[in-house]
């Protein structure tokens, strides 16, 4: 039973880390994109009808966003969803897993 308990919380921390890795990928690629457009967050955000404070901590890799809130913001950069798919398969390690089989 103790081996099962610790087996389930190596997976909690495994999967936090592999969390963290996606956020931080998503978050460079909207961050980068915004920059080549040389508009401020707030600006940015005002236009497109987006929560700066969503904008900045998604950018920063510390929120969990919503799909319509990353499908919004990719096309706020003229992107279509695929597209911003295929940039973060490239950004990601190689296999990259969210879960364990």
């Amino acid at each position: 039973m103790y081996n099962k308990i610790m087996q389930v919380r190596r997976n909690k921390k495994l999967n936090e880390e592999k969390k963290k890795i996606l956020l931080k990928a998503v978050g460079d690629i909207i961050h980068e994109k915004r920059m080549e457009r040389g508009i401020g967050l707030l600006l940015h955000s005002y236009e497109y009808d987006l929560s700066s404070n969503s904008l900045d901590f998604v950018e920063k890799g510390i929120r969990d966003p919503q799909l319509t809130t990353i499908w919004k913001i990719v096309e706020s950069f003229d992107m279509s969803f695929p597209e911003f798919v295929e940039i973060l398969t490239k950004r990601l390690p190689k296999n990259f897993k969210m879960s364990d089989d």
